[in-house]
């Protein structure tokens, strides 16, 4: 199974591909964090990277493109995989065709502005191990502290209102334009956002069926 999965930034799709990554057993893919530990670890990519993020911009297609093809090409890829924040863009989706990577559906969770923006301002995430927590939904056993480690936790700059609004704003104008692109070869499943993460679960591997 070769998945992609669409939808706003905080709609689901890393805690919906971790699950079905387990249940299948193969590998997510998510830019996000593929990024995060070019930027943690310095990388000429990721400090490039880094300066996009920082501003809340997109970062440019060929960084991305390069980092998904060779993580795709790693053997454990070979039986499916589960592409999480990619692509973003028309070009991007494009770019992936042009590379010879295919899909066999792009699912996209449906869910309002105003749910994502609470969701994503509760947010507090792990600097040090990477692990992220929410103030409602799956708060630490501490309040401001990692389980896994120990170490603070903190708010990212793209979880604050203001970033949460731009990156809102530059989904419903690069990406959700994907979902006529992904329609239009027969390969669009829609999901509507519930009111929880099981529940949620539960109708995307129905509308997989």
């Amino acid at each position: 199974m070769k998945l992609i999965l669409l939808g706003a930034p905080g709609a689901g799709k890393g805690t919906q591909a971790e699950i079905l990554s387990k249940k299948w057993g193969i590998p997510t893919i998510s830019t996000g964090n593929i990024l995060r530990a070019a930027m943690k670890n310095g990388t000429p990519v990721g400090l490039k990277a880094k300066e996009y993020v920082e501003s809340g911009k997109l970062v440019p297609d060929d960084v991305i493109i390069g980092i998904v093809k060779e993580r795709l090409a790693e053997p454990d890829c070979a039986n499916g995989y589960i592409l999480d924040g990619m692509p973003r863009t028309i070009p991007q989706a494009e770019a992936l065709e042009q590379n010879g990577i295919d899909i066999d559906a792009a699912v996209s969770i449906e869910i309002e502005d105003e749910v994502i923006e609470k969701r994503m301002t509760g947010r507090r995430t792990c600097l040090n191990c990477g692990a992220t927590y929410h103030v409602e939904s799956k708060p630490p056993k501490v309040e401001g502290v990692c389980d896994l480690c120990g170490e603070k936790l903190t708010i990212r700059k793209d979880d604050s209102a203001e970033t949460v609004r731009d990156r809102l704003a530059v989904y419903h104008k690069e990406t959700e334009p994907l979902k006529d692109f992904y329609q239009a070869r027969g390969k669009l499943i829609l999901v509507d956002n519930q009111p929880t993460v099981e529940l949620t679960t539960e109708k995307l591997l129905e509308a997989l069926k």
